[in-house]
């Protein structure tokens, strides 16, 4: 009795961590979009944005690639995977997607992510996935609906919205990837240096997507307006390199091997949430009732899925670490 509930605190406690950890990321990653905007209003490509993200962070992370070269010969395939999905195939599949359809509609479509997650784990894995954990999903995506008010944008275009679906599908191998060996002990890849070579793989597709030789690079020395506030523009850059990106992947990363890949989807969201609230606060973009609404209901959603998904290893039905554990199998014996 006395290891059963040393066991239940422990796992407690590694749940909460990883929830913690996820909403770290989402607070990182949110503040992405409120730091990038001024930017790309000051002068500079979307995309050249996206690549000084990427290109910075790998610099950062450069020791930690030295330190865990080993990860190249041992896992070469996730690495690779990591890179061209979890890093350069979401931004670039995102920000394409906003030149043919509106900001909303795209983010709502790759926040889709977490429905894609379970469908994943039912469809491909065969394992069975709980109501609650779907009621979850179904709330956080019906409030991404109002947060980003779908519905004042319904002009699609079919490649837009064929790009927002890569990006949500680049999502899904996000949260897929990041768990890999999760339950592997010692043996696991460091998520460090899974990040390191994740963040070198994706700048190096994202530079020949971006061409970077052809940005207007005297707008980093100057300065970007952040709701009529002058701000140095290279401030703003660091930012994003360091919190949106080198601190919001490391936080994503650690929070699946706590949680699972369709559990941290889900708190993702919140992503959405936090971005149109620091874009309320810093930017002056006010929110409306129905996003106030909607914020409240992916809350809502976050917390059921959460809260009714069992820990790793738990026999009960619901996509949960145990999937992935078979997945990571698969990977380490291939």
């Amino acid at each position: 009795m006395p290891v059963h509930t040393s066991g239940s605190s422990q796992g407690s406690h590694g749940r909460g961590a990883g929830l913690g950890l996820a909403l770290a990321s989402a607070l990182a990653f949110g503040g992405s979009g409120v730091a990038a905007k001024p930017l790309i209003e000051a002068g500079l490509d979307p995309l050249h944005v996206v690549w000084l993200r990427v290109a910075g962070a790998a610099v950062v992370m450069l020791p930690l690639a030295v330190r865990h070269r080993a990860l190249l010969r041992r896992r070469p395939a996730l690495l690779a995977g990591f890179g061209l999905l979890a890093v350069a195939g979401v931004q670039a599949c995102y920000f394409a997607a906003l030149s043919r359809i509106p900001v909303g509609v795209a983010l709502l479509v790759e926040y889709l992510a977490p429905a894609l997650v379970l469908g994943w784990v039912w469809f491909v894995q065969r394992r069975p996935v709980s109501r609650a954990a779907a009621l979850g999903v179904v709330l956080a995506a019906g409030g991404l609906a109002c947060v980003v008010e779908v519905w004042s944008g319904l002009s699609f275009d079919p490649l837009g919205l064929l790009l927002a679906l890569g990006a949500a599908c680049c999502q899904v191998g996000y949260f897929v990837l990041a768990d890999q060996g999760s339950e592997a002990g010692e043996g696991a890849p460091d998520p460090l240096g899974v990040i390191a070579y994740g963040l070198l793989v994706g700048a190096a597709v994202l530079t020949v997507v971006a061409r970077p030789w052809t940005m207007d690079w005297s707008v980093l020395a100057g300065s970007a307006h952040l709701n009529g506030t002058a701000v140095p523009a290279f401030a703003l850059l660091t930012w994003i390199v360091l919190v949106a990106t080198v601190v919001a992947y490391i936080t994503g990363v650690l929070s699946v091997r706590r949680l699972s890949p369709q559990v941290a989807g889900v708190v993702a969201c919140l992503e959405a949430v936090i971005a149109t609230v620091l874009a309320w606060v810093l930017l002056g973009e006010h929110l409306s009732a129905p996003q106030v609404l909607g914020g409240a209901v992916v809350l809502v959603g976050a917390f059921i899925a959460q809260s009714s998904t069992p820990a790793k290893g738990s026999a009960e039905p619901v996509a949960t670490g145990g999937a992935e554990r078979e997945l990571s199998a698969r990977g380490t014996a291939a």
